[in-house]
């Protein structure tokens, strides 16, 4: 019967531990869904204004 309740405290910590993880990768996975979201808009306004060119070769940036 110990035996079973060791097994079963351990078992619970470990579910509560991993609990933590997901519930902190949820978080995280949150935060950086967002901040993809804002960027993919902040670029499709650079894309819209016509700014935000990538500059090729031997072409001058456009404050010479």
């Amino acid at each position: 019967m110990t035996q079973l309740e060791e097994t079963i405290a351990h078992l619970t910590r470990q579910i509560e531990e991993l609990n933590e993880v997901v519930a902190r990768q949820d978080t995280e996975l949150s935060k950086m869904t967002h901040r993809v979201k804002m960027l993919m808009e902040r670029e499709a306004q650079r894309e819209s204004a016509g700014t935000g060119g990538v500059i090729l070769g031997d072409e001058r940036p456009p404050h010479y």
